[in-house]
């Protein structure tokens, strides 16, 4: 059983972490500044479903949802962002997690101006909060900690929507686009590889999708390289519709499974079971 329970417990990371951005070396010049919003709206909601394959059999461990609102911050207009995780209750008595990842991103710039992580998983909690200030390069954390950050820096949630404002048709099959994260307490220099289009059919559908890869380091859970493959929606919207990897043992996808107030139509949706 506790083998079972510690497996259950490196999979179920990667619930709110859905991009799988974590640390690789990245030497390019930072491209994630200057990007305006076209994309995101106050209203969206985007859900999924994270399944662990271990003998050819896929099961569905765990649920995460994305919801989006237009509020204010600091006098600025911002998007509020909210990813929760859960893992589906017939597994709560293996593993418990119930996470909430919360991003501000200013509407102008669709950089961050605070993020606050709440995570509760089988007894563990840690909280989290940082507030950006973006024009001094700085961050600030609990305990009045303060922390020189690059130009543009993103935090983990905050970057997938900054992300999803990527023209990725400026771009050839194989190049790295660059950004920085900052995550507990740390700078992490990071990129994600374009690899071209791709029509894949998921839980939900058929899709045309733009495929992207994040270079992994190998870890408690992940293999290391350019192992996990992410597929984003072929149209203006831009939204993870399947992500999959190894991992140390088995393997994992995440499928998105529901939406509601895009900004545009899903176009990309060939045809849905």
């Amino acid at each position: 059983m506790n083998v079972w329970k510690e497996r259950m417990k490196k999979i179920l990371i990667i619930i709110v972490l859905l991009l799988g951005f974590t640390i690789g070396e990245s030497k390019a010049q930072n491209v994630f500044c200057g990007l305006k919003n076209r994309v995101v709206k106050s209203g969206e909601t985007v859900n999924f479903t994270v399944y662990y394959n271990l003998s050819a059999v896929w099961v569905a461990a765990a649920k995460a949802s994305f919801s989006t609102k237009l509020e204010t911050l600091d006098g600025r207009p911002v998007f509020h962002v909210t990813g929760l995780g859960n893992t589906i209750k017939s597994y709560d008595w293996i593993f418990s997690v119930k996470d909430k990842y919360e991003t501000y991103i200013d509407t102008t710039t669709m950089l961050p101006m605070k993020f606050v992580r709440d995570i509760h998983e089988d007894g563990y909690k840690l909280y989290q909060y940082v507030r950006f200030n973006q024009a001094q390069k700085k961050a600030y954390t609990l305990n009045n900690k303060v922390f020189d950050v690059p130009a543009c820096v993103q935090d983990v949630l905050s970057a997938v929507y900054y992300a999803r404002n990527i023209d990725y048709s400026r771009y050839k099959p194989g190049d790295k686009i660059p950004f920085d994260m900052f995550l507990d307490d740390q700078v992490y220099h990071l990129y994600i590889r374009y690899m071209g289009k791709f029509q894949i059919t998921t839980k939900y559908g058929t899709f045309n999708t733009i495929k992207i890869k994040p270079l992994l380091v190998e870890g408690t859970l992940f293999k290391g390289g350019e192992k996990m493959e992410v597929y984003v929606s072929d149209d203006d919207n831009h939204i993870p519709v399947r992500i999959s990897s190894p991992i140390l043992v088995g393997s994992i996808k995440v499928d998105m499974m529901g939406y509601s107030g895009l900004k545009y139509p899903l176009s990309s949706l060939v045809k849905k079971k």
